[in-house]
């Protein structure tokens, strides 16, 4: 008999892959559907949308969820939570944002009537994400506070992703000197966890703050020494040549930042999110990294 519990599909994600990660969720779908569980069979149709959406493949992953949607009877509380979500997310990266904001609404009042903590924590979250910066800061405290309290592994995993995101709140308010101490929060908590790529991204975003706050010469040292470390594999981080140059920049480095430059804009002008929604950033590094040697920028 089928049973509504939450699937663990996280070991198939890759979000920075979401072609890959489709492909291997398409790739479960005959199993699944002669298996007849219609709750596994939902929630895997709308990870499935998800994957769709991040590329921005909306009208596919709307008939995805259209399928998952005629599974779904009453019963089915975690499958209908995640069908919310994952609707309310596909509305969201078309940037219908009014559409999200009620589906993710409905998500988190249904996840917490049934006690379903990971799908309740995912709602606040995404919640945080349509709100303005005061509205987002309240959202994600609630998300937080859930997810500390909660003994659900899918609820308790949100804990090192919310104290970023409450930095980045705090960012965008101007209060650095909170941002940069749960910045460090979250680091500690990715450390413990021990994902090479997440302690990348938390060091980065200590880094980022310690700019903000013209903390200039600690800002550049850390992120040098992330990119000595991408290095030491054959990677590189557009996002953290940025950082390079910008510190350089204000150092009064601009011929040193120039290359750094060049290279963010080569690295983040594909990512196609930004193409579309930061342009004049993108420009700004453009502009930078063909400013003459005569320091012109």
């Amino acid at each position: 008999m089928a049973t509504d519990t939450p699937a663990d599909f996280d070991k198939l994600w890759d979000y920075s892959q979401p072609a890959a990660s489709e492909a291997r969720f398409q790739a479960l779908l005959p199993q699944a559907e002669r298996a007849g569980d219609a709750s596994y069979l939902a929630q895997l149709l709308a990870h499935l949308a998800r994957a769709q959406g991040l590329q921005n493949h909306f009208d596919s992953a709307h008939a995805t969820l259209d399928r998952a949607a005629v599974l779904i009877t009453p019963e089915l509380h975690s499958a209908q939570a995640l069908y919310l979500l994952e609707r309310g997310r596909v509305f969201n990266s078309a940037e219908q944002p009014e559409q999200a904001r009620a589906l993710f609404l409905q998500a988190w009042e249904l996840a917490r009537a049934h006690a379903d903590d990971g799908n309740a924590v995912d709602a606040a979250h995404m919640l945080g994400i349509v709100e303005p910066p005061a509205q987002k800061l309240e959202w994600e405290r609630r998300a937080f506070e859930l997810a500390e309290r909660s003994e659900q592994p899918a609820a308790r995993k949100w804990y090192a992703t919310l104290l970023n995101n409450m930095g980045w709140s705090h960012h965008e308010l101007g209060e650095h000197e909170q941002a940069l101490a749960l910045f460090e929060r979250a680091l500690a908590a990715r450390e413990a966890a021990g994902d090479a790529q997440l302690i990348h991204i938390a060091r980065w975003c200590i880094a980022r703050e310690l700019r903000a706050l013209g903390r200039y010469g600690e800002a550049l040292a850390m992120q040098q020494q992330l990119a000595a470390a991408l290095e030491q594999s054959g990677a590189s981080d557009g996002y953290v040549d940025e950082e390079i140059a910008e510190n350089l920049l204000v150092l009064g480095q601009s011929d040193a930042a120039r290359p750094y430059f060049a290279r963010a804009h080569a690295a983040l002008s594909q990512n196609a999110w930004l193409a579309r929604s930061e342009a004049a950033r993108l420009e700004r590094l453009k502009a930078l990294a063909e400013a003459d040697a005569r320091g012109d920028s």
